[in-house]
């Protein structure tokens, strides 16, 4: 049996994966555009997208919008398949880039990181852009579909459902990590009941995708057998020839041990996972390694307080320069065992959902 397509509004991908917006440069045009090339959704990231523009220290929000711009124009002509963009609602400059992103005719924002309660407002008339909402429960969705109904008689194209498996910044607290009550199965159980109910009442279709652990084809057919209609996944394609990284940060993922896995608190306030490096084990030892902030990119960051500069630390460790920073990873980085081209994984991928379906 065939992965089934994936309809989000007006859209269709041929194949029900989402690649996962993976910030600071990690995910950008070359990545989305080998994804959306192979049949799947690719994204860019719009959290610091603009890290290495000459500026970014003078003119942050124009250096960031003008590169989500030109990332956007790169990824569409190298694709005609869908691209989208994630911008996190806790970035400072959230309403800037999501501008951007819609003047530009980018076919999908995904939004989460906070509840993106106004953003239908940005929509002009005649614009295509769709929006997703991710998440990470029924509540959460619920309040959204009510928010945007009675503001703006709009109702989300789809909602992304991220579990506490994922990599980066996660929406859960600390001990709610390994509670079996926040897996990602009973979440997305909690989400697919709730849009039944707005579904039936408002005569739309909203498709729920299953994110954060999702890592081969097996387990593709087991949420979509739980009522999700894709999956988003970050993880697997780091260690692609296409992923924007240096080839030093893929290599982390390949050499990484499932020990090597771990929580982090982060600066911006939020629980995250990394992959453990001598960086991270200064950082628990009480090291505050002196910075100048460049750019006040997330709204809870305080510079005063934070004993590294995040933003710095992720755009090192991009470039390779593992010693000044870290790399964010979902729980399954540890399963990564060699780097390939987009086009193998997704083939690989669909050979695992048809092996699970036999």
């Amino acid at each position: 049996m065939k992965m089934p397509e994936l309809k989000i509004g007006h859209l269709i991908s041929r194949l029900p994966i989402i690649q996962g917006g993976m910030g600071v440069g990690i995910s950008m045009s070359g990545l989305a555009s080998a994804v959306a090339n192979a049949g799947g959704i690719g994204v860019i990231a719009g959290a610091m997208a603009g890290i290495t523009e000459k500026d970014i220290s003078t003119n942050g929000i124009e250096a960031n919008c003008r590169a989500l711009s030109r990332e956007i124009r790169k990824a569409r002509e190298k694709t005609r398949g869908i691209i989208g963009v994630n911008i996190m609602v806790a970035l400072t400059h959230f309403a800037e880039l999501v501008k951007t992103a819609i003047a530009e005719k980018i076919d999908i924002i995904f939004a989460g990181a906070g509840l993106p309660l106004d953003l239908p407002g940005f929509l002009k008339k005649g614009d295509q852009t769709r929006l997703v909402p991710i998440v990470s429960s029924g509540r959460a969705a619920a309040l959204i579909c009510k928010r945007w109904y009675q503001r703006y008689g709009y109702m989300p194209d789809a909602f992304v459902v991220e579990g506490p498996k994922a990599g980066g910044h996660l929406g859960f607290k600390a001990d709610q990590l390994d509670d079996p009550q926040f897996a990602l199965e009973n979440l997305i159980a909690d989400v697919v009941a709730e849009m039944k109910k707005v579904e039936a009442e408002h005569g739309v279709r909203i498709p729920v995708i299953a994110a954060g652990g999702v890592y081969d084809g097996g387990d593709i057919r087991r949420f979509l057998e739980l009522g999700a209609s894709g999956v988003q996944m970050g993880t697997r394609f780091v260690a692609t020839h296409e992923c924007d990284a240096d080839m030093a940060f893929k290599q982390s993922y390949v050499d990484a041990r499932e020990e090597d896995l771990m929580v982090i608190k982060s600066p911006v306030g939020l629980p995250g996972r990394a992959l453990r490096n001598q960086f991270l084990l200064d950082v628990a030892d009480g090291v505050r390694r002196p910075f100048r902030c460049p750019y006040h990119c997330i709204k809870t960051c305080d510079p005063e307080k934070s004993p590294y500069c995040i933003g710095m630390a992720l755009a090192s460790a991009r470039r390779g320069k593992l010693k000044n920073g870290f790399a964010f990873a979902g729980a399954n980085a540890f399963r990564v065992d060699r780097i390939v081209s987009v086009e193998e994984l997704m083939g690989s991928l669909e050979a695992g959902y048809d092996l699970a379906t036999a």
